[in-house]
């Protein structure tokens, strides 16, 4: 895929896209989620009717859905587009980059203690309780906070600190503390005292990272905190490598995705704030990815390693996209290659479209979703541009 069609993808007022959730934030999606989360027993065949409709006779028309716009795929466009100015600084990469960064501070989430973003849509994630849709997460906000401050720090406009800034303020009276003790912190997910999700902590060393050279008068303050939260991801892995998705939760999964996302930020964070035994750590990680989530047949990384439900998907491009952004950060060229390649034979489409999924039947399904996972796709072939 070359520049110009990441270019066609990103270069455009509206980001907004159909998405792989669509079904399940409708009203009658979001009653089926509660029924089967309720009872897991009976909800199984709910759930699974409209997952068939979703996937085998609405995918293409999405009747009765509409594309939405999502913070996360505006916060990746900017970073994509910074990659591509570093490569080649063409001035329209900085003008788009800049209008999506408009929109997310004009879309940030409403009544809270800075800037902070979420999904923009309501979702049920438990029996009784559902995120609204201008809940913000420790797990979405840095990614804006990461565009603005790279923004920043090309361009050196002044009128992003303040909102830089403010995140600091959302993090530390917004986000919840659920595992305190002396040497160590786990962050919550949403602003409620709601679950432990391993990669929820991992995005807070980054975000505190990013946060720290505008913060320098609170430097011993924001490394110690770092230092805790990144012990807590330590102690968090497993003998073989991998991390549970909820560590405390009987009902989890290991899964790739989030498993690279853990890895990116202890390495990311790493650039900026040395952690002892980060190289250790990810080594660990990523051998656990390669020895039980690689399918070599196929070259591609398939979607669990422990499910707590079945799917009918048989590769997700989410994972696929994030451990080829890993592998070029960890300079795995040989990675790189193989995987670059199997995704354009796997997700691309006859026409050149983006697949996200290939399911069970080998059939490419959720075509030109940008959030899940086109634009994670684009981001780790801008970043596997980089010479």
């Amino acid at each position: 895929m070359n520049i110009e069609k990441i270019e066609s993808y990103l270069l455009e007022d509206s980001l907004a896209t159909y998405d792989p959730y669509d079904i399940w934030i409708t009203k009658f999606g979001q009653r089926v989620k509660q029924f089967y989360y309720r009872h897991n027993l009976l909800g199984i065949a709910p759930a699974g009717a409209l997952t068939i409709y979703d996937y085998y006779l609405n995918n293409q028309i999405r009747l009765g859905y509409k594309k939405l716009e999502y913070p996360l795929v505006r916060a990746q466009a900017v970073l994509t587009l910074l990659e591509l100015y570093k490569q080649k600084p063409k001035a329209i990469y900085l003008e788009y980059a800049k209008k999506h960064i408009d929109w997310l501070l004009e879309h940030s989430c409403k009544g809270y203690s800075g800037y902070c973003w979420g999904l923009n849509y309501d979702w049920v994630y438990s029996a009784e309780k559902t995120y609204d849709s201008n809940m913000p997460f420790s797990t979405h906000t840095p990614y804006p906070l990461e565009a603005m401050v790279r923004y920043f720090q090309v361009t050196n406009d002044e009128t992003l600190i303040a909102p830089i800034e403010s995140v600091f303020n959302f993090f530390e009276k917004d986000i919840k503390i659920m595992v305190d003790e002396s040497n160590m912190l786990a962050l919550s997910y949403g602003v409620e005292r709601d679950r432990v999700a391993t990669n929820a902590t991992s995005y807070g060393i980054y975000c505190y990272s990013l946060l720290l050279e505008f913060f320098p008068e609170k430097e011993e303050y924001i490394k110690d905190k770092i230092n805790r939260l990144y012990t807590f991801l330590v102690e968090m892995q497993q003998e073989d490598g991998s991390w549970l998705y909820s560590p405390y939760d009987e009902n989890t999964f290991i899964d790739t995705f989030h498993s690279a996302f853990i890895m990116k930020n202890i390495f990311k964070t790493n650039k900026i704030v040395p952690l002892y035994g980060s190289k250790e750590v990810i080594s660990k990680g990523y051998r656990y990815l390669l020895v039980h989530m690689f399918n070599s047949d196929k070259n591609l990384f398939k979607r669990f390693s422990k499910s707590n439900r079945v799917s009918i998907i048989k590769f997700d491009l989410y994972d696929n996209a994030e451990m080829l952004h890993l592998a070029k950060l960890l300079k795995d060229e040989v990675l790189v290659e193989k995987l670059e390649l199997s995704i354009r034979e796997n997700f691309i489409t006859k026409d050149g479209q983006i697949a996200s999924v290939v399911d069970i039947f080998g059939s490419l399904k959720n075509i030109n979703h940008l959030g899940w996972a086109v634009v994670q796709y684009l981001y780790a072939l801008a970043k596997v541009e980089e010479q």
